[in-house]
């Protein structure tokens, strides 16, 4: 974590699948993580022994591809297929549901044949229970509500840390404020 979003870490800004175990592609551009999934899910893989996990965030699903992609998943039944949405409410520099409203967001996922569960996304056992639930002929969403700066109050759903990362007394206070909470 000392090296987190500095030049050469393996946890830099944006996730990479240079380096990081387990993860198989970082995609940058928004809504080609699940098209990509899909099409592993669907390759000749063990379906009983591996499983696809796609995180995308929920301004991402503004993209038409991830439709596209969550038809095609429902159309061949991908039970080894599950996505995970980072539902903070933010994207770019506005909500996401002033960029582009998604609601009902779950029952659109529904709609489109997933299995759709919705947690709280700084609650691990229920993102833990979520992923273990057997789906036996579906792909799986699971949508986990997050508040963007979560523990940090001035960070908490405040747009500005979309893009920014904390500096000198900013990093502290932000630090000092999670260690309170541990």
């Amino acid at each position: 974590m000392d090296t987190h979003y500095q030049n050469g870490s393996v946890l830099s800004g944006h996730v990479s699948h240079k380096g990081v175990p387990g993860v198989e592609f970082s995609t940058g551009s928004l809504g080609h993580g699940l098209p990509i999934s899909v099409g592993i899910a669907l390759s000749d893989i063990n379906i009983e022994q591996y499983k696809v996990v796609c995180l995308l965030g929920d301004g991402e699903c503004n993209e038409g591809s991830i439709w596209e992609s969550a038809l095609l998943a429902s159309h061949h039944n991908l039970s080894n297929l599950t996505v995970i949405i980072d539902a903070n409410k933010f994207q770019s520099i506005k909500t996401t549901n002033e960029t582009l409203n998604l609601e009902p967001f779950a029952q659109k996922w529904s709609a489109f044949g997933w299995e759709v569960h919705e947690v709280d996304g700084h609650n691990i056992d229920e993102l833990r229970s979520a992923l273990s639930m057997k789906n036996d002929c579906k792909p799986k969403c699971i949508i986990a509500n997050t508040i963007k700066g979560k523990g940090v109050s001035f960070m908490e759903n405040n747009i500005l840390w979309h893009y920014r990362s904390a500096q000198d007394d900013e990093f502290k206070n932000a630090m000092n404020e999670l260690m309170e909470k541990i």
